[in-house]
């Protein structure tokens, strides 16, 4: 199985994932950076600049996968767009 890293994103500022998670493709990783992103702000909501950060997700050679806005998982459905 692939490994993903969820770097989390706030400005000019990039937080790593040092141990990132084996996942069975892109679409599994949109629903845990989906997740990942809710459980923040439930946590840490308050801090303002978290409406600006994002996760970038990348693979095992640091190719960014997907970028997900916070501001995105307040808003989306529970599935990723068909891509068909």
């Amino acid at each position: 199985m692939p490994r993903y890293f969820f770097n989390t994103r706030i400005g000019e500022t990039l937080i790593p994932d040092p141990e990132g998670a084996e996942l069975r493709d892109p679409d599994h990783a949109w629903r845990v950076a989906r997740a990942t992103i809710r459980q923040i702000l439930q946590e840490e909501g308050k801090e303002p600049s978290l409406l600006s950060a994002s996760l970038e997700v990348t693979d095992a050679a640091g190719e960014i996968v997907l970028e997900f806005p916070f501001t995105e998982a307040l808003e989306v459905p529970d599935e990723p767009p068909s891509q068909h």
